[in-house]
Order: structure tokens, then sequence, then C-alpha cells
């Protein structure tokens, strides 16, 4: 291309009023041109001087696009001969092949497919919404109910006199006063048995779920879930190449058959505090049951606590691994429902020959930092603040899940079911099987109310039992009549006998 044929074509595309730089603009071009082959190798550019005139433009800025140009590697110079185009053509990668079209340009390869299967079947089971929060988001706390202040005073303290220690990367396991303070907490409030080196500080269940199939399974084995459960856990499985083996729930947990118990598995995830999604509480009998078929088979247990805090009525059972005499059991939870989701603590209590193998894990794949944060909620633990948050909220919710439990029940009796009310921070309003639990869920986020439908949690085909997850603790008093209100309306369309096509349905 000439100096006059470059300077035209340039001339074409800057846009000198546009409000960008100049010089911005005219990298771009000169550099697509080169990328394009309008520039082909060994071309040499217009002088700085030459093209400033034909373009209309200072000569400093041609020069610095010219100096940006050879710095990246678009062009070379050399004093007295001036600038040309370098050779970025492909083929000069030692052992590419030099395949051309019938234009005699070099053709691009085919892209390779994107996503891997099990890449492909992870984002195709996606079950994160965008939509967090109001009513009735499931698993969701009341934030505005956060102690702020005595979080600020604590965070302000430590920013004062050990900011420079806190903004390096976490040590292996955590900060230590933290795993001190939730090792102390978790004895006193959930019977776990556990000294400071066996908490590993992780960003929540998810991460701890992560780093736990990583080091104890191989690509292929076993992992029994709960038959529903949560779909995080179960995604984190499949997409980790291990073999989900869903596990039927009954009034008291997890309720493996005599012909899964004969093929043991390597991995058994649990909610034994409350049931997720469906909320019974596994009984001491089931317990005991499961953790002698761990002991006798060398399976590893995950205690998934992510909200036993909030029971009403009633105290909860000790946790599974307080039980746990094997070392066999790995305790989860974090401070997401307790304090608030955006926070991204949680803790891991690992079996005390495998503590430091797992610090270090979390360490290697993670590069954990947030060492300020992990330091206040420290301070936040010793001063006893979490305990008094807990308690206050517990009642604030307590009063909301009966609110939603009259709303429900004015409006349908004893017609729909109520299922796992008795703690959490949700229930479950049972559907019959005739309705579509998931177009209620999203003809319901249409109007503004947010719920999750029960059947997303299954994953036995063709065995899921419809329904609606309804968080309330985020829910203030008086906005949740009128919100029900709306989520009825929606219900009622299917409730009438005939599908949303206007195709009667059957009694279930």
């Amino acid at each position: 291309m000439s100096s006059f044929t470059l300077a035209d074509w340039l001339l074409q595309r800057l846009d000198i009023g546009a409000g960008g730089p100049v010089y911005r603009q005219l990298y771009q071009l000169i550099s697509r041109a080169i990328l394009d082959g309008h520039l082909e190798a060994g071309t040499r550019l217009p002088s700085s001087r030459i093209l400033a005139g034909d373009l209309a433009i200072a000569r400093n800025t041609v020069i610095q696009v010219y100096e940006q140009l050879v710095i990246e590697g678009y062009a070379n110079a050399a004093s007295g001969r001036g600038t040309y185009v370098e050779d970025l053509s492909p083929d000069r990668i030692e052992g590419s092949s030099d395949k051309r079209r019938g234009d005699g340009q070099a053709s691009a390869p085919c892209p390779r497919s994107g996503l891997s299967p099990r890449g492909q079947d992870l984002i195709d089971h996606v079950g994160f919404s965008n939509r967090q929060m109001g009513a009735f988001m499931p698993g969701i706390p009341d934030v505005a109910e956060f102690p702020f202040k005595a979080w600020l005073r604590i965070q302000n303290k430590q920013w004062r006199h050990g900011a420079a220690q806190l903004m390096s990367y976490a040590p292996a396991g955590g900060y230590e006063p933290l795993r001190h303070a939730v090792s102390e907490y978790l004895g006193s409030v959930r019977s776990v048995n556990s000294t400071a080196r066996q908490v590993v500080i992780t960003t929540g269940i998810h991460q701890a779920v992560d780093v736990a199939t990583r080091l104890l399974c191989q690509i292929g084995d076993v992992v029994w879930i709960e038959e529903p459960s949560y779909w995080g856990v179960r995604n984190l499985v499949l997409s980790s190449g291990l073999k989900a083996v869903p596990i039927s729930v009954d009034q008291e947990g997890m309720c493996p058959t005599a012909q899964e118990l004969a093929s043991p598995p390597k991995l058994i995830v649990v909610t034994p505090s409350h049931q997720y999604p469906l909320g019974m509480v596994m009984s001491l009998a089931r317990r005991r049951m499961l953790l002698e078929y761990a002991r006798q088979n060398g399976c590893w247990i995950i205690e998934d606590d992510y909200d036993s805090e909030f029971r009403f009525g009633r105290r909860p059972l000790p946790s599974l691994q307080g039980l746990d005499d094997a070392g066999l059991v790995f305790y989860a939870g974090s401070f997401s429902k307790t304090l608030f989701p955006g926070l991204r603590v949680g803790f891991l209590v690992v079996p005390d020959d495998l503590a430091m193998a797992f610090a270090g894990a979390v360490a290697e794949l993670y590069r954990e930092g947030q060492l300020i944060t992990q330091s206040v909620l420290a301070e936040f633990l010793r001063e006893g603040h979490l305990t008094s948050h807990i308690r206050r909220v517990r009642n604030l919710y307590a009063e909301r899940r009966l609110g939603l439990i009259a709303a429900i029940t004015r409006r349908y009796g004893d017609r729909l079911d109520i299922v796992g009310e008795h703690a959490g921070l949700h229930l479950v309003l049972a559907l019959p099987d005739r309705v579509d639990d998931r177009r209620v869920t999203r003809e319901a986020i249409e109007q503004g109310v947010v719920v999750r439908p029960l059947s997303n949690y299954y994953m036995k085909p063709g065995g899921e039992k419809k329904g609606l997850l309804m968080g309330y603790a985020a829910v203030p008093m008086p906005e949740i009549d009128p919100a029900f209100d709306v989520l009825a309306g929606v219900i009622d369309t299917q409730l009438d006998g005939w599908h949303p096509q206007g195709v009667p349905l059957q009694n279930s």
C-alpha cells in the first residue's frame, strides 16, 4: 500500500471530532491494517512528516503512534531507514502449516468446540440467579439487622493498628485468631470437637466441598448426595468428574436402600441438622448408622451445617462430627446465613491427621487473602457479637415465619402442605404434582416475587416433587401478605384445574 493510499484509507476512517484522542484512533487503525493484511510485511510506512501533513494532524502524534507500533512488535525502525511493517504471519511459528485460501491468504483454523462436556453440563444445570434479594428469596438473612456499628468499630481499630500485616495473603489455614474463635464457637453451640489447627478458613461451602473432593477423590469416584439436594454442591461434584449418586431422604434424613448400601461411595455429603431443601432433621439413630457404615467401608462424610443456628421451639441435635470417633467427618459451615452473604467467609473442620494437608491445599489452590476481614470477624466473635446477633434475629425470623405460615393458611387452609417450617430461613410450600413449579417461579419473578422451584433440586428424572422454596427471614412483616397475594395469584392459575395452555389436568 502506497503512502498516498494509506493516508486516503485513514482519512476515510479517522473522526477527529469524535472526542476521543486522535493518537488512540490512529494507532488502532494502523495496527488493524497490519493485522488484516492491508499493510503487508516489509511495507515502509510513510514518514511521520508526510503522514501528519496528509492527515492535517500534529507530527508528534504520528511519531508517538509509530513508537508504540514498534514497542508492540507491529513494526521495526532503524535510524535513517524509516519504519517498516513486521512479518506477523502465523506460519513463521515453527511446525505450523501454511494453509491458504483460494485468494492466497492464510486461512484460519477451525475453532475448537467451546466447553468440555462436563463444562457444558455444569452450565446446563446452573441454579444461580441474579435476583438475590426480596420476597421470598430463600436462604437470605435480613442484612438490615446486621450490627454495623460494632463491625465498623472493630474494622477501624484493625486498620489503625494492624493494616500493614493484614494486607498480604492469608497464611495456610487462615488467620490464626479466627481459627481459634471458630473452634471455640463451634464447640460451645454445635458440640463440634476441634482445635484451631483443624479449622481451615474458606470462602464458604462451595470452596469447602471443592477442596475436599480434590483431595479425597479420584475422577470417577462415587459421591452420595441427598435427593433432593442443594444444586450448588451437586454441580460441584459433577463438574469435578465424580459420579453423583442421589440417595433419597425420608423424615429421618438420608435413607439409602439395601442395594445402595451394597456399593459404598468414596464420599457422602449430607445436611443432617436441617436437610436442604426439605428441612427434616436426621435422627440420632440414622446418624449412628451412617457413621458406622462409613467406618466399616472407609467412606468420608462432609457435614454441611448451613443454618442450624435458626431453630424454632427446639434445640438442635449435636453435630454429626461431634459423634464421630473415627475421624471421618468434615464439618463445613459459613457465616453467610448468620451475618451476611457477601462476607464470603466460611470454615471446614478437618480430621486432625489431614489438617495440614487441607490448609496447604487451600493456600495453594485459591491463594487466600481477606486477612483484614478475617481479623475483624475474629474480634467480632471474641467480643460475643455473633451470639447476641443470632439471639436477636432468631426471634425476628420466628415472627416472620409465623406471618408467612398464617398468610398461606388463610389462603389455602389445608389444601397445600407446608414442609420444613421448624428451622432455617425458608420453608417449602408443597404443590400438587400436576403444577409446573418452574413456570410458577418464572411468572412470579416477572411480577416481582422471588421463589425457587422444588423440582430443580432433584436429580433423578421423573421423581421430582413439586413445590416452592420460600424465604422469610429478609421479608419485613408488612410486606409478607401483599407479596404472598401476588404469588398466590400465580399459583391459582394452575390450581384451578387448568393447564396454562388451557388443557384440563387430572387430579393428582
